[in-house]
């Protein structure tokens, strides 16, 4: 399931198969203290705890990045005493206090990237032996520090105790999305959304840095657009920042991949270069023309001319100072949402449309432009669905290698990603039925008669293009694989969900974000089914509303999913009582 290091896989899922067999399947069992997101193994015949020795200590190979994360849990699993809403019912061993978690890695030396192993088993003897996680690599060994934690608790500290997990992921990708150019959100912001990513075994923090309302990322060869297009000195982001956000993520097993959105979204690019951009500062809907005449898919209008070569002399500085910055394998360029007016008032290219030209060879011409120097620094390209589906300006896939290219699905749910691994493309899939995170909170633009309704009006949608707001349920219930065949599943890497920031910033990301997001991070782990095939949202959602309790008590302001009186009253909030 877009898990592709196909000789682990198999591996894996026959050792997961010999386990099913050998002993009682107990993934849908309700244990005293569980785990988000769900192991894929969880072997727990006798639950009981042991206390955690005073002196209690973590073993681990040398490692740039999971030294940090050793020094970091001990100094959580030893300090957090968290005291859970309802009080594991656990006795204690009468074996000596647990004093050591012994970590061993088989490939200390893989990197973080598309397709690095997370695979780890965690074993906790109840003989107050050395509890041992074993990972192929570090960040492997990172998802087996995060179980362990969750796994302590009370004050003095004890631990569940004579278990065993067996886990790795179903998908490998499985990110967040924020756009920080809507509205600028500080280094500190980011770095609390990638350490609540890692609680969460998410992997792959999707920075959308600009788009055509700021430009906030200061680019060394091209210093005047951040210093034009950015909202102000104070908000923009350094190369020293992407440096510390990177390495954050480093040692959390986050991996940073970055987008620069082009060639419509720019209209802050024409602060400083306004001859490389078409449209720019143009009211974005005219009373006076159709939704289809309109210059942008929403205020903010700009889109770089494809026809002026001066457009490449910066395009291309930005994209290799960029990819200078950010060291991971995928380089998001963007390209959704082109709006044909914007480009047809321009003259250049009113020029070559009445010369039978179209817009989509214009695109081409943007894309075979750009493309192939982003693949000769040695990146994949991840792109918005829309240059290929988009029904009015796209490209040909001849000039979109699939060997080279990822299409990130947004529109038409199920449909558009099978219309993308059908043509032969790996897909991400953020669905905004299904993963805009941003939904719900009605429209951003003033002056909008869709609030001037009648009592009596439906209101569903709440005057947001993508209502209703997505809740956690809608989340955990999707299946990103859904009408797809087994291979063309194999072509789905995994999702992201997204935080568009038109109405969002620092002050409610933490709400707008978990424990929604917390929600995907389960499904594409482990899944959101148990062993009989039927979903186990029932099952989830005192979990979930344990896991966020706990997400806050990390200093992670994750918004409630019910009254506390409902976990203190087991099924008494269901709609009916608990089988």
């Amino acid at each position: 399931m877009g898990y592709n290091n196909s000789s682990f896989t198999h591996f894996f899922i026959s050792t997961i198969l010999i386990f099913t067999f050998t002993f009682p399947q107990i993934s849908a069992t309700r244990f005293p203290i569980e785990v988000w997101p769900k192991p894929t193994t969880f072997q727990w015949s006798h639950p009981q705890a042991i206390t955690l020795s005073p002196n209690f200590t973590i073993s681990s190979p040398n490692h740039r990045h999971l030294t940090p994360a050793v020094h970091r849990y001990l100094r959580q699993i030893t300090t957090e005493h968290h005291r859970p809403l309802v009080t594991p019912p656990l006795n204690l061993t009468a074996s000596p206090p647990l004093t050591t978690l012994t970590i061993t890695v088989s490939d200390v030396a893989a990197p973080l990237n598309h397709g690095a192993n997370e695979s780890y088993t965690l074993t906790i003897p109840s003989t107050g032996a050395a509890a041992v996680i074993t990972a192929a690599t570090a960040w492997g060994a990172m998802r087996g520090l995060e179980t362990f934690s969750q796994l302590v608790y009370s004050k003095p500290s004890r631990v569940a105790c004579g278990l065993y997990i067996s886990d790795a992921p179903l998908f490998m990708h499985r990110g967040v999305i924020l756009d920080t150019s809507r509205n600028y959100y500080g280094v500190d912001d980011l770095l609390r959304l990638i350490r609540a990513m890692s609680m969460n075994k998410l992997n792959v923090f999707h920075w959308h840095i600009t788009d055509s309302h700021s430009f906030p990322l200061v680019v060394a060869s091209e210093p005047e657009l951040a210093a034009k297009g950015a909202y102000g000195e104070e908000m923009m982001y350094t190369a020293a920042d992407v440096r510390s956000v990177v390495e954050y993520g480093l040692e959390h097993g986050v991996r940073v991949v970055p987008e620069i959105d082009m060639p419509a979204h720019t209209g802050s690019w024409a602060e400083a270069y306004p001859e490389i951009i078409t449209c720019a500062n143009e009211f974005w809907f005219p009373a006076d023309v159709t939704w289809e005449d309109r210059f942008a898919a929403e205020p903010g209008t700009g889109q770089l001319n494809p026809l002026n070569p001066k457009t490449y002399q910066v395009v291309k500085n930005v994209i290799h100072d960029v990819v200078s910055m950010f060291p991971d394998n995928l380089y998001h360029a963007g390209a959704d949402e082109i709006t044909p007016n914007c480009w047809k008032i321009d003259p250049s290219i009113q020029t070559f449309l009445s010369n039978n030209g179209t817009l989509s060879q214009i695109l081409e011409t943007f894309i075979n432009s750009t493309l192939p120097y982003i693949l000769s620094l040695n990146r994949t390209v991840v792109y918005w669905e829309d240059v290929l589906l988009d029904a009015q300006v796209s490209v040909s896939s001849s000039f979109l290698p699939p060997e080279n290219v990822i299409l990130q699905s947004w529109n038409n749910g199920p449909n558009n990603i099978k219309r993308i691994v059908s043509s032969g493309y790996r897909a991400i899939v953020s669905s905004s039925d299904f993963y805009y995170l941003d939904c719900g909170h009605g429209d951003f633009v003033g002056n909008n008669s869709v609030y001037d309704q009648p009592p009596g009006t439906n209101q569903s949608n709440g005057g947001s293009w993508c209502g209703p707001f997505k809740t956690w349920q809608l989340i955990y219930n999707y299946d990103i694989t859904y009408g797809l065949s087994e291979a063309e599943s194999e072509m789905v890497l995994g999702g992201e969900v997204a935080l568009w920031s038109e109405q969002a910033d620092s002050t409610v990301m933490d709400s707008r974000i978990w424990p929604r997001a917390s929600a995907m991070a389960e499904t594409l782990w482990s899944g959101n089914r148990d062993e009989t095939g039927k979903k186990r949202y029932a099952e989830a959602t005192d979990r979930l509303n344990e896991w966020r309790y706990r997400m806050v008590s990390r200093g992670i302001g994750a918004e409630p999913i019910q009254p506390l009186w409902c976990i203190r009253n087991p099924g008494m909030c269901n709609t009916v009582q608990p089988l």
